[in-house]
């Protein structure tokens, strides 16, 4: 018989059983892996998982919220039981050979009323109260993109203004001296009233109401190859009146070059109301961060050549797009390959593995990894326009290049008479294009005028100067 149970001074779980020993003893989740410490053997054995873990080399943090496969060798679990309890930064319950990890919220705050009555506290808050930012990026699941790098610069310009950060659940590592607050709960509620500057790079969810002197800047997070919001295929009342309603909730939005302001002005009809044009502050690490630092911290040796694949995500599919053999392609190049899943697939599927292959969809800046890599290998993501800040070589793996084009989104565009990289429909293709020396001298004419038009202010400044704005604006105090 197998047994479970939660050591609360340990913050750990336990599984027991009887009889040899196992060999292996693991949790499996969507972007987590534990592994059990192993005791006993004989007549009986204890397998004890940790409920906290460090990634990338961060602190150590309670597991991502997720259902995780318990996984021990030879030992069945249909016994197994454990009621919902909140430890360790988590709330973790374990049916049979499943343990549910939830953020650490009470239950009856999850229920329709629950979530009602907390709605009807922020609606009647005053608002504006604190001297402080509320933070959001991809709607919790990490902390990176422009708001991270705005938070940074505030708090070395402004350290006593006081900021929160949305997060799904604890797991999610927010920047020094800042406070997390976990979506849908109490305190999550109160920030968002509170605060009088609210920092997005996405739609405001939930319910929104504006508080007397409160402000929204939204970041975006990225310069748009494809149509956005109004400009979508398709006639769609609703998703127009949506797009409406979710503009008037901003009073700045921010871009990274004028091309952008155009296109975001018209896309979410923002007239009327101020658009920044500096840069985006997430590019800043591209000219000032450190590269062997960061390939140190995931763990990749001196000289090795480090290709990124950073696909975007597509609307008739929920997981990443797998037209890549990650494995197979370190080993016809002989490079570490790097695979990031974009922010909307972070939620599904499972971390890719194998021989020199690195999953860093759970990675928290992008940045980092574009400064980290030696190749960009994407089809119709806005990491194009960030990446080429560094002048490195980029590709263009799209095989689906007439249905996205011409079905799902179209662009604003031609990207085969403009990309600054050779557009590629095939991994044999695309091993062929990495192996040939002779594409950069090729699409230099390109590349030149592309970073003329797209980072004219990506200069290593941009978020001071968006600080310097928000403070000059009164958004909030120093």
């Amino acid at each position: 018989m197998t047994t479970a149970r939660i050591d609360e001074a340990a913050e750990t779980l336990v599984i027991a059983g009887a009889g040899q020993r196992p060999t292996t003893a693991e949790l499996i989740g969507p972007r987590a892996r534990v592994d059990a410490r192993i005791t006993g053997g004989g007549k009986a054995w204890k397998a004890t998982f940790p409920l906290r873990a460090s990634r990338w080399g961060g602190p150590e943090l309670p597991l991502p919220t997720g259902d995780y496969e318990l996984r021990i060798a030879e030992a069945e679990f249909g016994d197994l039981l454990i009621a919902p309890e909140v430890l360790a930064g988590v709330r973790i319950a374990v049916e049979g050979g499943t343990v549910r990890i939830a953020a650490p919220i009470d239950p009856a705050y999850e229920t329709t009323e629950g979530q009602a009555t907390l709605e009807g506290r922020y609606v009647s808050h005053p608002g504006a109260t604190e001297n402080a930012v509320f933070f959001e990026s991809f709607y919790g699941r990490t902390v990176g993109c422009n708001p991270q790098a705005i938070d940074r610069a505030l708090f070395a310009q402004a350290p006593d203004v006081v900021r929160y950060w949305s997060v799904v659940d604890l797991s999610v590592a927010v920047p020094e001296g800042a406070i997390a607050v976990v979506e849908g709960s109490p305190e999550w509620w109160r920030a968002r009233a509170a605060s009088r500057l609210l920092v997005v790079n996405d739609w405001l969810r939930r319910r929104f109401v504006r508080k007397p002197g409160q402000k929204v800047l939204q970041t975006w997070h990225g310069t748009p190859l494809k149509r956005l919001a109004l400009h979508r295929p398709g006639f769609d009342p609703r998703r127009m009146a949506a797009v409406v309603k979710e503009s008037r909730r901003w009073d700045v939005l921010l871009a990274q070059n004028t091309y952008s302001e155009r296109i975001l002005r018209k896309a979410y009809a923002f007239l009327g109301r101020p658009i920044w044009v500096e840069g985006y502050p997430r590019n800043d690490a591209l000219v000032t961060g450190d590269a062997r630092a960061i390939r140190a911290d995931l763990g990749i040796a001196d000289g090795e050549r480090v290709l990124l694949y950073a696909p975007t995500w597509r609307d008739d599919r929920t997981e990443m797009v797998d037209f890549i053999d990650p494995e197979d392609l370190a080993s016809q190049t002989d490079s570490v390959v790097l695979v990031r899943g974009h922010s909307r697939t972070i939620d599904t599927g499972r971390d890719r593995a194998g021989a020199r292959v690195i999953d860093v969809t759970g990675y928290p800046e992008t940045s980092k990894l574009l400064l980290a890599a030696d190749v960009l290998i994407t089809d119709y993501s806005s990491v194009m326009f960030d990446f080429s800040v560094t002048g490195k070589p980029m590709f263009f793996l799209v095989p689906d290049l007439d249905h996205y084009r011409g079905e799902l989104r179209g662009f604003y565009f031609d990207l085969a008479t403009r990309a600054p990289g050779p557009l590629v429909h095939s991994q044999d293709e695309l091993v062929a294009a990495l192996a040939d020396s002779a594409h950069e001298s090729a699409y230099a004419e390109r590349y030149r005028a592309w970073r003329a038009q797209f980072n004219p202010r990506d200069d290593g400044h941009s978020a001071d100067r968006v600080v310097a704005r928000i403070l000059d604006q009164g958004y909030v105090a120093r």
